[in-house]
């Protein structure tokens, strides 16, 4: 059993920044890709951005390509979702996720889910 618990949500003007953290409860995550999904009221969970523990393979969706960045801290079981210049469509929740498939959690089915981090930016 994998626990993923998130933080780093908040309130933050367009063009501003943020930095989301998901810490997993186990240190043989390391076998999973983890990622980063986003949800508004009435749709679906979309993918964000993905990435091996090892640190490579980050992949991005093409709204947040260039703007965010997605990285690791294996040593603390954490994976990182920094957020750059940020724009009022990307107000969301923001689910953390571990999955044995990277191509599974790009289409959202995944193997554990976080709790989920509101960020809400303002025009």
């Amino acid at each position: 059993q994998v626990q993923l618990v998130e933080s780093g949500g908040g309130l933050v003007q367009a063009g501003g920044s943020l930095r989301l953290s998901c810490a997993a409860s186990v240190r043989t995550v390391s076998r999973y890709t983890m990622g980063w999904l986003c949800q508004v009221p009435g749709k679906g969970r979309e993918y964000v951005a993905a990435i091996r523990w090892s640190g490579d393979s980050a992949g991005y969706a093409d709204s947040v390509r260039g703007r965010f960045t997605i990285c690791t801290d294996s040593a603390k079981s954490t994976v990182y979702l920094q957020m750059n210049i940020l724009k009022p469509e990307d107000a969301a929740v923001y689910y953390c996720a571990a999955s044995l498939s990277a191509r599974m959690l790009t289409i959202g089915r995944v193997d554990y889910w976080g709790q989920g981090t509101h960020v809400t930016v303002s025009a």
